[in-house]
C-alpha cells in the first residue's frame, strides 16, 4: 500500500495515477476517511490524557486523606467516553486500511502514459522471425500428432483449461525447470520452494483483494489460497521482520506450481497450453534497499534475457503502458516470445518493481548495524520461465518439416543428449 502521508499531503499527485492507469476509484472518499480517522484518534488520545489526570488527582487526593468519590465517579463516566471513542477509532481505521490497500501503486516517470496495451513501448528485439521453408503449424497440432498432449481427456477429467502432458514433453517441461534452477544458482539466488497455499493476509499482502478474489482459487472452509506464482509466498516469507541491510539485496529462485482461474479470459488463448489453470513457473524475486531496486529491476530483465537467448527463443522486450501493467507494480516490463504456428508475438516473462508497496502492507523492512533507523525494503518479482508458455514457444518454433520438434541445445544436457522429439 502507499504511504498515508503522501495520500494526505499530495492527492492530486493519487488522482494522476489513478487517471494514468483508467482506474476508478473514490479517492474523496478515502481523504475523508482519513479526516475522520485522525480526528478520531485526535479525540481518543485527548480521551485518554484527560483520565490519565483524573487518576493522578484521585491518587493524590487519598494520599492527602481528601474524599475522591466525586472524581472516581467522573473518573468511570470519562473511561465509557473513552471505550466509545476507541471503539470509534478501531471503526475507521479499519474501514480506511480497507480502503486505502485498494489504491494502485505509483507509476515511474519512464512509464508510457495510456489506458490500453496499444500504448506500450517495445524496448529491444532479439533473434527476428524465423523463416519456415513450410507453413509451420500451432502447438496443438504439433502436439498432438505426437502424442505429447492430450486436451481432450483433460476436459472430461477437469474442465476446460487443463490438460495431460505426455511422453518426451513431460521430461522437457521439467529440463526447462532444471535449466532455469540451475542458471539463477549460477547468477547468486537462493532456490525456494514455498508453499502453494497461504493464508488470506499474506496473500493480501503480495496483491490487492479485489483483485485475487477473480483470480485465485480458495480452500473452501479453511483461511488458505492456492497460489498463483511463487511471487505471493516469498514476498509474505519476511513478513513483519526486520531484515539485516548489510545482507541485502536478498534474492530467491522461487519453484512452484501455479494455480490461476484464469476469470475473465475467456475467448483468448482458449486453445492449448498458453492460458491454463495450473503450470510450473521459476521466479525471480528480490528484497533489496530502495537506492538499489532499479538497478536490480534491470538486473532482473538482463538475467531474463539471457536465458531466451541461451534458448535461442526470438523475442521483444516491451515496456508496459500505465494503463496495461498492474496495480502493484510502479513499472513492468515484458519480454515476448515469437510464437510462429500463431505468427505473433506473446508474452512470456513479466518483471517488475513494487518499490515499497507490498512491503509496507507486509511490513517487511531493514536496518543497518551503523544506524537505529528502520526503513522498508523494496521488492521485485519477475518470471524466468512459467514452462508451459515456453514448451508452446519451443513447439512452434523449433518445429521440423516432419512434424518432429528440435529440442534447444541448452537443454540437452537435461534431457540425456536427446535432440529431438
Amino acid at each position: 500500500m502507499l504511504d498515508p502521508a503522501l495520500i494526505k499531503n499530495e492527492p492530486e499527485r493519487i488522482r494522476e495515477m489513478l487517471d494514468a492507469r483508467a482506474v476508478r476509484f473514490d479517492l474523496d472518499a478515502l481523504i475523508t476517511l482519513d479526516r475522520e480517522r485522525r480526528k478520531a484518534i485526535a479525540v481518543a488520545e485527548g480521551l485518554r490524557a484527560r483520565r490519565n489526570r483524573m487518576g493522578a488527582e484521585i491518587s493524590k487526593a487519598k494520599k492527602d486523606g481528601r474524599d475522591a468519590s466525586h472524581i472516581i465517579e467522573r473518573m468511570g463516566r470519562m473511561s465509557a467516553e473513552l471505550d466509545e471513542a476507541d471503539g470509534r477509532c478501531g471503526r475507521t481505521e479499519a474501514d480506511y486500511m480497507r480502503m486505502a490497500r485498494s489504491v494502485p501503486n505509483v507509476i515511474d516517470k519512464s512509464v508510457p502514459v495510456g489506458a490500453t496495451g496499444a500504448a506500450n513501448v517495445t524496448a529491444r528485439s532479439w533473434g527476428g522471425v524465423p523463416e519456415f521453408g513450410f507453413k509451420p503449424k500451432n502447438h496443438v497440432d504439433v502436439a498432438e500428432a505426437l502424442n505429447l498432449v492430450d486436451l481432450k481427456r483433460a476436459a472430461k477429467t477437469a474442465g476446460s483449461r487443463f490438460y495431460y502432458l505426455g511422453g518426451d514433453l513431460v521430461r522437457l517441461n521439467y529440463a526447462l525447470a532444471r535449466l532455469a534452477l540451475d542458471f539463477l544458482s549460477g547468477r547468486g539466488y537462493r532456490p525456494v520452494q514455498p508453499p502453494y497455499m497461504i493464508k488470506r493476509g499474506a496473500m493480501e499482502g503480495a496483491i490487492i483483494a479485489d483483485d485475487f478474489e477473480e483470480a485465485i482459487y480458495k480452500i473452501d472452509g479453511e483461511d488458505l489460497y492456492m497460489i498463483g506464482t511463487s511471487e505471493h509466498a516469498i514476498a509474505a516469507m519476511h513478513s513483519d521482520e526486520i531484515l539485516e541491510g548489510g545482507k541485502l539485496p536478498l534474492r530467491y529462485a522461487g519453484i512452484s506450481p501455479c494455480f490461476r482461474k484464469e476469470a475473465g479470459a475467456h475467448g483468448r488463448d482458449q486453445k492449448g497450453i498458453f492460458r491454463v489453470h495450473q503450470f510450473e513457473k521459476i521466479e525471480q524475486f528480490v528484497f533489496a534497499r530502495p537506492e538499489e531496486s532499479w538497478a536490480e529491476h534491470e538486473r532482473m530483465l538482463r538475467a531474463a534475457e539471457e536465458f531466451y537467448r541461451m534458448l535461442g527463443i526470438p523475442h521483444r522486450v516491451v515496456l508496459l503502458s500505465s494503463g496495461d501493467m498492474g496495480k502493484v507494480s510502479a513499472k513492468t516490463y515484458d519480454i515476448e516470445a515469437w510464437m510462429a504456428g500463431q505468427n505473433a508475438y506473446r508474452e512470456i516473462v513479466s518483471c517488475s518493481n513494487c518499490l515499497e508497496y507490498q512491503a509496507r502492507r507486509l511490513k517487511i523492512r531493514f536496518r543497518d548495524r551503523t544506524n537505529d533507523q528502520t526503513a522498508y525494503v523494496h521488492t521485485l518479482n519477475g518470471t524466468l520461465v512459467a514452462t508451459t508458455r515456453v514448451l508452446v514457444a519451443i513447439m512452434e518454433d523449433f518445429q521440423t518439416p516432419d512434424g518432429h520438434v528440435t529440442i534447444p541445445d541448452a537443454l540437452r544436457p537435461y534431457m540425456g543428449g536427446q535432440k529431438e522429439i
